[in-house]
């Protein structure tokens, strides 16, 4: 699969915005008060990696296969934040708020770039990251709700 000037730009674009949300994502887990937001942090930093890996490959020109199945299991959260606004609640509502953001910016990237591919399998590549990258809001918005912050 060759690719053409826009498929490169476009490429280059989403690698930017996964190593950002790798980067995010890593100083978001050391600046959490909560062991759990921690450890959702870490685990979303690894599957950004994944991600980028996959662009890797696109550019490279060999996109893979989606893999088989259906979407990823999604964690379950235990309320650790009451009604009141501690100075720990407020920090990790904060981290959570800015990282949401950035999931909703990097999901409708990837939508305006999956019309762009020539290349059927690419597509299909970016449509699954796409639809990971919605899990992973998912995944903060339940973090969120349970803890009173959403």
């Amino acid at each position: 699969m060759q690719l053409n000037q826009k498929e490169s730009s476009l490429l280059k674009e989403l690698k930017e915005q996964e190593n950002l949300c790798i980067e995010k994502y890593e100083k978001a887990s050391q600046c959490a008060a909560d062991g759990q937001l921690k450890g959702l942090f870490t685990h979303l930093a690894d599957l950004e990696r994944t991600h980028l890996d996959t662009l890797n490959q696109i550019e490279n020109g060999t996109p893979p296969a989606p893999p088989a199945g259906g979407s990823q299991t999604l964690p379950t959260f235990t309320a650790v934040y009451g009604a009141a606004e501690t100075p720990d609640k407020k920090n990790d509502c904060y981290l959570c708020t800015d990282t949401l953001a950035g999931e909703k910016h990097v999901s409708a990237l990837y939508d305006t770039c999956i019309f762009e591919f020539r290349d059927d399998n690419a597509r299909k590549a970016l449509n699954h990251i796409q639809k990971e990258e919605q899990d992973h809001g998912k995944m903060l918005y339940n973090y969120m709700s349970v803890n009173g912050m959403y």
